[in-house]
């Protein structure tokens, strides 16, 4: 039998965070299993999560509800349990050093100060982990939030110009799983990364 794959959405868990940048995570994976029929409404080892057919590969939706910082002890327990092989994991976060809309797909690597990711690669002893970093920018004049301290602004809401972004980019997402499951990390970055460059 094939190895099953785990696609994780990182975010907080409650109505307080749920349309906030840092769950942009939770909401591409949210919008990722509707598109599959898959209702993530299980709980499980501090996660909420569904299982689901995608062609001949058995997919695990996880969303940790662990809140963002201690991600990596959830994610760790669904490895574990379902025997994911590292390959097969899949991390859909925010970034902001990204401007907001831009996606960029990745191998491994270091945090860059996300802590959710530094979990994970705590817990899983590796930081070859890959990930689909979805951009939410930083405080600019021009949001008028410059001032903002970072982990205030992560915790605020878009503008209705930026949700537009972030629904006009979730095909590319989309696509980005798509190819990953197919294909594997290797195309995924070529083909995403060269395409979320031209638009």
């Amino acid at each position: 039998m094939a190895s099953p794959y785990l696609l994780v959405g990182l975010g907080n868990p409650g109505p307080k965070y749920q349309t906030t940048r840092h769950n942009i995570g939770f909401m591409m994976l949210e919008h990722l299993a509707r598109l599959n029929n898959c209702h993530i409404d299980k709980t499980k080892m501090q996660g909420r999560y569904c299982k689901h057919r995608i062609a001949t590969n058995q997919v695990l939706f996880l969303l940790p509800q662990t809140y963002m910082n201690l991600s990596g002890a959830c994610v760790r327990q669904f490895v574990d349990y379902f025997n994911v092989p590292l390959q097969n994991l899949l991390v859909i976060h925010d970034d902001i050093d990204l401007p907001c809309g831009r996606i960029k797909v990745v191998a491994k690597g270091g945090a860059g100060g996300h802590n959710g990711i530094k979990s994970i690669a705590q817990h899983l002893g590796s930081t070859a982990i890959s990930r689909i970093k979805f951009g939410v920018g930083r405080p600019t004049i021009e949001s008028g939030v410059e001032k903002q301290p970072v982990d205030k602004y992560v915790l605020s809401g878009f503008s209705k110009s930026e949700q537009k972004i972030i629904d006009d980019r979730a095909s590319i997402v989309v696509d980005a799983v798509d190819i990953f499951l197919k294909q594997g990390i290797g195309p995924c970055m070529n083909l995403i990364n060269c395409r979320a460059k031209k638009e």
